[in-house]
């Protein structure tokens, strides 16, 4: 029987709202039960409020695409992160989040990933160096993708290394503030009263207030180097001289800095999870891991048109990322009253999407628990991606940076697989757990040799 990738062992059927908030604490796919992976839909009633999980593909659609403005992001998602992310556009909605984005958005248009490459590839080529001092040494693969990913964002944004003084302290906070503060809390799922205080460890208030200030630093810089004209022409630069094409408005010194934080909790922290449980995956299927290394040997210089050539390590990618969707659930909150399959859903009840259960729902893929880069030429593949594959959400929320991941993260692969053979530790099977990301519990070990 071929070994299927490691899931999660769901909670029993039933269990109080004290052990499931107990269990959700502690991780929130491991709380969920099984059912999910069937349902259309689920209610989760309690005396106080009402929250609904939406699996099926036509009422996912109806949220994110058809009528977004009625199922507005929840604000309770964002309450444990709102001391980093300040009203960045990861939290806001309505006509505040519009601006952000028609802000933002030129910056990841298509043509501007060529512009980004270079920097992406210098990124690649320093991973692969790191990791070349690790070969024959067990290594917990997590910690090196997050180094790798973060590298990117420092790169892409603000044309400097991870190496570069602020570039490494943000990343050393950003790691004091991974362990502190999860993103889901009870809240997200579990809504507390709005009169109740939401109290932030004293060690998360103060990560986020030095990754913050030293964001800042960065930011002021670069607003001096624009005005004296000498700015790179990076994301930063980018975003910051980009007006509103509707209010003439561009981002304040404060905005920026909000939106450099999300930049680098999103597209570092889910980059550098996918990474990881893409090597893991090859690891564990050695026949897909050496099809890869064979196409990444057209790697032989930075060349932005090789990236089309990356087919295969594309399709490894987006396998891991319906397995391991870095952000397992989104909550949504009805802001007036409607009817999914029968049932009278309130204005202020939270509906829940969740990738992690659409992308493993029996009802829709054929082998969903299993790996096979191949189904995205298969139709059951193709009518899933279409309908029940949202690793970046949908719609007008889509994550921006999407075409942006979908480059970094095969060419990475690429270049780290080109370079060397991994295979899995003995006896360290990781365990996917949800905190920031879709992580491992005790991290994902690998071991690396040479590829000769």
């Amino acid at each position: 029987m071929t070994r299927l990738p490691p899931k999660p062992t769901p909670r029993p059927p039933r269990v109080s709202l004290r052990r499931y908030a107990k269990l959700f604490r502690q991780d929130i796919l491991s709380a969920q039960p099984a059912r999910l992976y069937k349902a259309w839909m689920a209610e989760f009633k309690t005396p106080f409020f009402r929250s609904y999980l939406v699996n099926q593909p036509d009422l996912v659609k109806t949220v994110l695409k058809d009528r977004p403005e009625d199922f507005p992001k929840s604000g309770r998602v964002a309450e444990g992160l709102r001391p980093l992310l300040g009203n960045s556009l990861f939290v806001t909605n309505g006509e505040v989040w519009k601006k952000q984005r028609r802000i933002v958005d030129p910056a990841f248009e298509g043509g501007r990933l060529r512009d980004t490459f270079p920097a992406m590839w210098a990124a690649s080529e320093s991973a692969v160096a790191r990791l070349s001092k690790r070969v024959g040494q067990d290594i917990e693969i997590e910690s090196e993708t997050s180094h790798a990913a973060a590298d990117v964002i420092f790169r892409t944004l603000f044309s400097i290394p991870i190496e570069h003084e602020i570039a490494s302290k943000v990343f050393a906070q950003f790691k004091d503030y991974q362990r502190s503060q999860p993103l889901f809390n009870v809240a997200a799922l579990i809504p507390l009263p709005r009169w109740m205080p939401r109290f932030h460890k004293r060690s998360t208030k103060s990560a986020a207030a030095s990754i913050r200030a030293l964001i800042a630093e960065l930011t002021q810089t670069r607003m001096a180097e624009i005005e004296a004209g000498t700015a790179p022409d990076d994301l930063a630069t980018k975003i910051m001289t980009t007006r509103d094409p509707e209010t003439g408005d561009s981002f304040s010194a404060e905005e920026m800095v909000d939106q450099v934080a999300i930049f680098f909790l999103a597209g570092h922290e889910t980059s550098a999870s996918s990474l990881a449980w893409t090597l893991y995956l090859l690891a564990l299927y050695p026949e897909w891991q050496e099809k890869v290394a064979e196409e990444a040997q057209v790697l032989t210089e930075e060349d932005f048109g090789l990236v089309r050539q990356l087919k295969l390590s594309r399709d490894v990618f987006r396998e891991s990322l319906r397995l391991y969707p870095p952000v397992p659930m989104m909550v949504r909150e009805s802001k007036c009253p409607v009817q999914f399959r029968d049932r009278d859903v309130k204005a202020g009840s939270q509906v829940v999407l969740s990738p992690w259960h659409l992308h493993r729902h029996e009802r829709l893929w054929d082998n969903p628990d299993g790996f096979d880069p191949s189904r995205w030429a298969t139709e059951n593949g193709k009518q899933c991606m279409r309908e029940a594959y949202i690793p970046f959400s949908a719609g007008p929320r889509v994550c921006t940076g999407a075409g942006f991941a979908m480059v970094e993260g095969p060419l990475l692969l690429s270049m780290i697989l080109r370079d060397f053979r991994i295979d899995a530790v003995a006896g360290r099977e990781p365990v996917p757990v949800a905190h920031l990301t879709v992580r491992s519990k005790d991290g994902i070990w690998l071991r690396l040799s040479p590829r000769t």
